[in-house]
């Protein structure tokens, strides 16, 4: 089997008494998406800035990346090792253009040192034909991202994540506020991370935008992992009334009777 692209054992995360994370075990491997489930306050969102670098786990939590131990991950370093965060719509420079957006903070330059403004035009219309469906000419790199919907926001968003390589690609609620034909477009995005070989996390409060992309789900509850399975080994109702029962008893199985 594969190295895993992120493996966490023993981690812990603490808030002076409040515990957030308690003794999380998790691997995510290439050419998976991973689903992680939990209500507001279960430890989702802390759980994701350990893995991207802005928390550092309590002692005796480790961190792992194709195998590397990293005792003091940063956000910089994180961000090295190919770890990329895609967040709601709002994430985006509304007022550039696509090809901005595509390239801010990692702008191609020539021989001269000056942006070179063509090249990344040029990079960015192939990736809007090839990876995000754009055939008409009303949409070009030059167009304004404020014009675009919401799912078409996004697609740019993981294409440019797929595009500089990223190895890890975490999706934080991608499809909140989005209409239901925006979402379905979203979801064809996330479901080809898996296909170009990447890892992913999808974090969503919808089972119903998850359940469909994610080829493994980890529900967490009140800061500990209430269970895991794969979703081949799960149907939809049988998720929807596991997550009932976590939300109830903070387990996913019946407890058996004597």
């Amino acid at each position: 089997m594969a190295e895993p692209t992120v493996r966490l054992i023993h981690v812990s995360k603490s808030f002076g008494e409040v515990k957030s994370l308690q003794e999380i075990n998790l691997e995510v491997y290439p050419g998976e998406v991973v689903g992680l489930l939990g209500d507001n306050g279960a430890g989702k969102s802390t759980l994701i800035k350990i893995i991207t670098g802005y928390y550092q786990p309590d002692p005796g939590g480790e961190i792992y990346f194709h195998g590397q131990r990293f005792d003091h991950l940063t956000v910089a370093k994180a961000r090295q090792l190919g770890v990329e965060t895609v967040y709601q719509e709002k994430a985006l420079a509304d007022d550039q253009s696509v090809w901005r957006n595509m390239f801010m903070g990692r702008e191609l330059a020539n021989r001269w040192g000056m942006l070179d403004i063509g090249k990344m035009r040029s990079i960015t219309q192939q990736m809007m034909t090839q990876h995000m469906g754009f055939t008409s000419k009303a949409v070009s790199p030059d167009t304004p991202v404020r014009t675009m919907s919401g799912g078409e926001r996004q697609g740019i968003a993981i294409t440019r994540a797929l595009h500089f390589e990223a190895e890890l690609i975490i999706l934080d609620e991608p499809t909140m506020a989005l209409s239901l034909s925006e979402t379905r477009k979203v979801l064809d995005f996330i479901a080809g991370i898996a296909q170009a070989g990447k890892a992913g996390i999808f974090i969503d409060h919808n089972i119903f935008h998850v359940y469909p992309v994610v080829d493994r789900i980890v529900v967490l509850d009140r800061g500990r992992i209430a269970g895991e399975f794969k979703k081949a080994d799960v149907t939809l109702d049988e998720l929807i009334d596991r997550l009932y029962r976590v939300a109830r008893t903070g387990r996913l199985e019946q407890e058996k009777k004597p």
